[in-house]
């Protein structure tokens, strides 16, 4: 085998766990294929290769300088998006729960990624609130385990510096996270039940399932109609959800794993697929969010 091809093979063995760094970071998975491809081309340019010592070490740091600048440009993009931004979702295969058209399963996620806790969609969501600094740090430290050095060299600043921008991250995801998610068991049954109420109507149960202060989502991008606002509040989000689900009945709803926990694709009568997300706190939902914009969902198969 030559050397361009033992790299190859090499860089293969590594591209799930960069992908997931750059996923983590930046929230899409486009953006994140993009980085990763570009650090194989800088792999490829190196004079010697086979001089690096660790190169797994050396992808992350290059994975993640790449991100950061990725990211940095990405934030005033997503300042001018139409209506709220929600990351790109990895959806699992998909089962039917309701009538209305044969069972499909979608593409396969774990091909791309891996359907863990570490790219939650509430983690994603939370570390949207970060700096680009912050959640790099983060991503790094605390999801991937590297340590103060090897972050400080992705952020070009000192390990000092770095774990002080860990602590404040910490901080934000601790705020932001459930205090007492659910099993995946629970999760599940919530999800049906939800699909349940929404599909028959049924605002007195619909709002059991939801936390007093739960908040909605919905990312269209100025691609399909999508509320352009965020919702708050159990009572309000049940019967704005109904009157959206009377208006715009859905033709089919499916159990998935969104982002490695149970959610929802459906099809409503515009054709429009919509990725739904939910994230549970102490067996109530305290955040829906619902991902409609068609770029977002090239990789999920039409139920």
């Amino acid at each position: 085998m030559t050397q361009r091809g033992r790299l190859a093979e090499e860089f293969q063995r590594q591209r799930p766990h960069l992908q997931r760094v750059a996923y983590a970071v930046l929230g899409s998975l486009s953006e994140a294929e993009d980085v990763v491809q570009e650090a194989w081309l800088r792999l490829e340019r190196q004079r010697d290769p086979e001089a690096i010592r660790d190169l797994r070490a050396w992808l992350t740091v290059v994975v993640g300088r790449l991100a950061l600048d990725a990211l940095e440009s990405a934030r005033a993009r997503r300042e001018r998006y139409v209506g709220p931004w929600l990351p790109e979702p990895l959806v699992g295969p998909a089962h039917l729960v309701a009538a209305g058209a044969p069972a499909a399963a979608g593409e396969d996620p774990a091909d791309r990624l891996t359907l863990d806790e570490s790219v939650s969609m509430a983690l994603l969501v939370v570390l949207e609130r970060l700096s680009p600094a912050e959640r790099v740090a983060f991503v790094l430290h605390d999801v991937f385990g590297h340590t103060f050095e090897q972050t400080a060299e992705v952020t070009g600043r000192t390990p000092a510096a770095v774990r002080k921008l860990v602590q404040r991250a910490r901080r934000h995801v601790q705020a932001g996270r459930p205090q007492r998610p659910a099993t995946r068991q629970q999760h599940q049954q919530v999800a049906l039940a939800f699909a349940a109420a929404c599909t028959e109507g049924d605002l007195e149960q619909l709002i059991a399932l939801l936390d007093r202060d739960v908040i909605w989502r919905t990312d269209g991008g100025g691609k399909v109609s999508a509320a352009r606002q965020i919702h708050r509040g159990a009572g309000k989000v049940a019967r704005a959800m109904l009157a959206l689900a009377a208006h715009r009945p859905v033709q089919a709803a499916y159990l998935t794993d969104v982002n490695g926990a149970p959610g929802l694709v459906t099809r409503d009568s515009d054709g429009v697929l919509s990725v739904i997300s939910l994230t549970l706190d102490a067996g109530r939902i305290v955040a829906i969010d619902i991902i409609r914009n068609p770029d977002k969902l090239i990789g999920v198969q039409a139920p």
